[in-house]
This record gives C-alpha cells, sequence and structure tokens, in this order.
C-alpha cells in the first residue's frame, strides 16, 4: 500500500511538474527623476518664476546694501574729521544696520524657498498621480525612481520611460496652460 501511494504521489508530481505553468510577464519601468524635473516644462517654468522673484526682490535689497557700502566708505574718511565720539556712535549705528540687512537677506531666501517649496511638492505630487495613472494606463506592474533619491540600483535601458512621461507631462501642461489661456481671453 505504501509503494503504490508513493509511485501514484510520484506520478502526479511528474505530471503536475511536465504541464508547463503559464507565467504572466510582469511589465515594469522606471523614470529618471532627476531627469523628469529637469525636462518637464512646469517644473522648468517654476524654477524661473522664482530665479525672477529672486532677482526682483533681491534688487530693491542690493540697493540699499550699496547705499551702506558707501555709508560705510564714507564713515572711515568722516571719523578723523568728526572725533572719535561722532565715531562711535556712528560706527554702532552702521553695525546695527548691517546686522538688519543681513537678517532682511536671510528672510528673503526663507520666504522665496518657503514659497517655492509649497508648489514644488504640489509640483511633485502632481507628477506622483500623473505616473501612477500613466501605469494603470500603460499595464505596468511597477514604474521605479531613479535619480537623486534613487529606489533601484540597476535597471535596462529597454525599461527606461523617463521621456516618454516628459512629453505626456508637458503635452498635458501644455493643454492646461493653453486652456487657461482661452479662458482668460474669453473673459476680456
Amino acid at each position: 500500500m505504501k509503494k503504490s501511494l508513493l509511485i501514484l504521489a510520484l506520478a502526479i508530481a511528474f505530471v503536475s511538474c511536465d504541464k508547463k505553468a503559464e507565467v504572466k510577464e510582469v511589465k515594469t519601468a522606471y523614470v529618471d527623476t532627476s531627469e523628469l524635473m529637469k525636462e518637464y516644462t512646469e517644473a522648468k517654468d517654476l524654477e524661473a518664476k522664482y530665479k525672477t522673484q529672486a532677482q526682483e526682490k533681491g534688487r530693491q535689497l542690493e540697493a540699499e546694501i550699496n547705499r551702506f557700502k558707501q555709508e560705510a566708505a564714507n564713515f572711515q574718511s568722516q571719523a578723523q574729521a568728526n572725533g572719535q565720539e561722532w565715531a562711535q556712535k556712528k560706527g554702532a549705528e552702521l553695525q546695527k544696520r548691517e546686522q538688519q540687512l543681513g537678517y532682511a537677506q536671510q528672510a528673503l531666501s526663507q520666504q522665496l524657498q518657503m514659497e517655492s517649496g509649497k508648489e514644488m511638492d504640489s509640483l511633485v505630487s502632481g507628477v506622483k498621480k500623473f505616473i501612477k495613472a500613466y501605469g494603470k494606463e500603460k499595464g505596468y506592474a511597477y514604474i521605479y525612481g531613479t535619480g537623486d533619491a534613487a529606489s533601484i540600483l540597476y535597471a535596462e535601458d529597454k525599461f527606461d520611460i523617463t521621456k516618454e512621461i516628459i512629453k505626456a507631462l508637458n503635452d498635458k501642461y501644455k493643454a492646461g496652460a493653453a486652456a487657461k489661456e482661452e479662458k482668460a481671453a474669453d473673459k476680456k
């Protein structure tokens, strides 16, 4: 009896091994996130927007800094003529003003970082949602990210869909911008 059960078990095992198991291919790809953010038009526009803001706001502060530098240069030549008491008083004023200008520069930098950070977070969130929808639409089981925050150590180039994602995102962004322009034109 034991021999017949063993033979039966071996026969079943042999037959089951003989059947070719259907293996569904798992479709995977990766996106180079560094490249994506360099080439995505909305990200470029956002970077340009804050660069322009920094330059505009920085010009005002730069003019004030230049006035301060001029005053500081004049201070040295006037210090001997006006005496030590005047020089100490004026020196303290200049030091206080220099400190205030430093604080203003720091505050401006923090303000711009905070504003751009919020918009960048929103942009990244939108990109993630887009990639998720893109993956579902194209039948991907996994889409990995590479770049600055690498979550994949190796992938064959044939699985790189970065250019497809960039093109699709840029097309979507351009369509949205065109729609906004149409709405603005209709309101006029």
